[in-house]
């Protein structure tokens, strides 16, 4: 068992001190603020976490993983960091957290999957061109794949004097730290790198993860503020539908728990929403956990879109999802991780990690554009812009992703927002990661609540959110406006609108349509979707113009092929209850 302790000061001055000191940290929850790798990243056999807690007293604590406390010889403490050494080879992945007194802290999810990459500090960026902040010394290289990737990465390091700093084995893809001190020696070795033959693409990052949110700016439209968004997605009809006809089946229907990965940067757990995921979630096997770093304040993006997945009920902020099934669910694991803050890179080597941990669902509640891209009114977009070059290489790095998920892991969905810059979110010179054309990346945009009074199957119920990105690759819209979770109880949490905030909507839907039916393959995933989809638009007599494609439109084949169907030809608005509803029909016709 890990228990640390310190010896009291020498002199009366200095114990009265740090009595005082402690009575002030004990007013503290205890908290795990940050997890990260540290140490030698390259290793894998003996791998070194970081984890930054605050309200730790001098006094002992125990670290536990998987719900048993690391031995005292692999925690220690210096300089306000607790640092915990685990064999791989004797551990698996899994949720941690600290213990001390009464207090429990946070649970973190701790991967030992090994793909991680560093971020740059404010020395190490500078502005490009473009006005854009961009990382001077450090670059990922992706390795053809018929070269050892590591090998071939320390030889390229060694001929240019640079340092591997960082790796995604699955994706044969190294950081290097290179010998540059500005833009203009950075981009000479890149061009030189970028000519050897062992190397398929050289990755820039530009700015930092924190800017790779997407939020609008806008105000929440009227509707929201007294009539529920959720309902034009009939959240909780899925949620009774869901508590009763699983709950009733019993045995007959087996339900299986999944695994969701949410790519976000912590969570507020002194929220009232969160509050009551501390320590050893899963000693109640049918809940759902939430497992992440601790956010400083409840309004932050992470604790927003984690909310829609798992927030508490009743709470007067948000309300989750998945939450909403506990009584009768098979136990839902939200893994909340962004691995560093180095940018895109950070969060696909985060999405590696979780896939080999088992997640089925990724979250992506962010996307970039290409400078120069315009949205659909023909003005610049100016915001979340990255420059060609940058664009060039995540291009490249999101492909060999999509490739590896499609040959390892052909069962896992991402789920990624359409954006909201009232652009494209096809064209890959545009946006990505929203323009990848594949079974198991859905996109969704965002619509809100018109001021009509019309029935929630009316497609006049919704419109589409006018910031919202559009056209044919968007799968389905979602409610884009939720509440927001509150440190006071009961309190009405602020609106939050976006596409990040529809995402996990559907995120949470297909979560539970795998968990009623875990066989089903992104294909049939999307089928049923869209099948179940209400719509939203207007019937035209001649095909609308791009800027009226809000997804691509409802065909006859999603439609039992009536050619003549009324939907035909509208965009797709998600039915959380017919999309449940049509999983446990496909499920018994297997039967």
């Amino acid at each position: 068992m890990a228990v640390i302790s310190w010896n009291a000061g020498r002199w009366i001055p200095a114990l009265a001190f740090m009595w005082v000191a402690n009575g002030a940290l004990a007013e503290q929850p205890l908290r795990v603020e940050q997890l990260q790798r540290c140490g030698n990243l390259l290793t894998l056999d003996v791998q070194t976490f970081c984890l930054e807690v605050s309200g730790l007293e001098n006094s002992e604590f125990q670290v536990k993983l998987n719900g048993t406390s690391l031995p005292t010889e692999s925690v220690s403490h210096d300089d306000g960091l607790v640092r915990v050494s685990i064999d791989s080879a004797d551990t698996d992945s899994g949720p941690l957290w600290v213990e001390q007194r009464q207090q429990t802290s946070n649970p973190v999810w701790l991967t030992l999957k090994g793909s991680h990459v560093v971020a740059a500090n404010d020395q190490e960026v500078a502005k490009n061109m473009d006005g854009i902040t961009t990382y001077v010394n450090l670059v990922s290289l992706i390795i053809e794949e018929s070269h050892e990737g590591a090998n071939e990465a320390q030889r390229l390091a060694d001929k240019y004097g640079a340092e591997v700093v960082g790796m995604i084995p699955p994706l044969n893809t190294y950081q290097l730290r290179l010998p540059a001190s500005n833009l203009d020696e950075r981009d000479a070795l890149v061009l030189r790198l970028g000519n050897e033959v062992s190397v398929d693409a050289v990755v820039t990052e530009e700015s930092g993860a924190e800017e790779s949110i997407e939020r609008e700016t806008i105000t929440t439209p009227p509707a929201a503020e007294d009539d529920p968004e959720w309902a034009s997605n009939r959240f909780l009809d899925a949620v009774n539908f869901y508590q009763r006809r699983i709950g009733r089946a019993g045995d007959e229907i087996d339900t299986q728990p999944i695994r969701i990965g949410v790519i976000e940067r912590n969570v507020d757990f002194d929220a009232p929403d969160f509050a009551d995921y501390l320590g050893d979630c899963r000693a109640d096997v049918q809940r759902t956990c939430v497992y992440g770093r601790d956010a400083a304040k409840p309004d932050g993006h992470g604790t927003t879109v984690a909310g829609v997945f798992a927030a508490a009920w009743n709470e007067g902020g948000n309300s989750g999802f998945l939450r909403g099934l506990d009584d009768v669910g098979p136990g839902f694991d939200v893994i909340v991780d962004r691995n560093s803050d180095a940018g895109i890179t950070a969060n696909i080597a985060a999405s590696v990690n979780l896939v080999e941990d088992g997640v089925r669902v990724l979250n992506w509640s962010w996307g970039i554009h290409r400078v120069g891209a315009i949205d659909i009114n023909g003005d610049e977009v100016d915001s979340l812009v990255r420059s060609g070059i940058a664009m060039s290489g995540y291009e490249e790095l999101l492909e060999e992703f999509f490739l590896w998920l499609r040959e390892e892991h052909p069962d896992v969905v991402v789920v990624n927002s359409a954006g909201n810059a009232s652009s494209f979110s096809s064209r890959d010179e545009y946006r990505l990661p929203s323009s990848f054309v594949t079974d198991q990346l859905f996109v969704v945009g965002g619509h809100e609540r018109s001021e009509q009074d019309v029935p929630v199957n009316d497609p006049g119920y919704a419109v589409k959110r006018n910031a919202s990105n559009i056209d044919m690759r968007v799968d389905i819209t979602a409610a884009a406006c939720v509440r927001g979770s509150s440190l006071i109880a009961d309190e009405q949490g602020e609106a939050h609108c976006g596409t990040s905030y529809a995402t996990p909507l559907v995120g949470g839907l297909l979560a539970a349509m795998m968990s009623i039916e875990p066989t089903l393959s992104p294909a049939q995933l999307r089928m049923l979707l869209r099948r179940s989809a209400m719509t939203i638009g207007e019937e035209y007599d001649f095909e609308p113009t791009d800027a009226d494609d809000l997804t691509a439109p409802i065909l006859p084949s999603e439609r039992a092929n009536e050619l003549n169907h009324p939907d035909i030809g509208l965009s797709a608005r998600l039915d959380m209850f017919k999309a449940l509803d049509l999983t446990v029909q496909s499920l018994n016709q297997e039967r």
